[in-house]
């Protein structure tokens, strides 16, 4: 069982940066693929990025290039270092855990954990 928190989220103003922090419980935090998703009201859950057990990394095509993924096994935590921030950025993000799996890592039905997810608002 793992038992994923975030924090990290807020208002920020367009253009400005946020870093969410998922800390998971659980001695085998290295051998999980690590996720972000966020879900904006009305709409379905989307896949943000992923950091792959073995260290790899891919992101959703909106928010290439503005977010960054990473991970610290020492700490069991990972990140997501959010730059540029857009409007359409808004949503409740959630962290997502899962047995390092061989594909995108886009599919949320792929991940067995989830956090309680947190609120990231970006004002124009």
């Amino acid at each position: 069982q793992v038992q994923l928190v975030e924090s990290g989220g807020g208002l920020v103003q367009a253009g400005g940066s946020l870093r969410l922090s998922c800390a998971a419980s659980g001695r085998t935090f290295s051998t999980y693929d690590m996720a972000w998703f966020r879900q904006a009201p009305g709409k379905e859950r989307e896949f943000v990025a992923i950091t792959w057990s073995f260290g790899s990394t891919n992101y959703a095509g909106s928010v290439k290039g503005r977010f960054t993924i990473s991970r610290d096994n020492g700490k069991n935590t990972v990140y997501l270092q959010m730059n540029s921030l857009k409007p359409e950025d808004t949503a409740v993000y959630s962290c997502a855990a899962r047995q390092s799996t061989y594909d995108s890592g886009a599919s949320p039905r792929s991940y067995a954990y989830w956090g309680q997810g947190t609120q990231v608002t970006v004002s124009s």
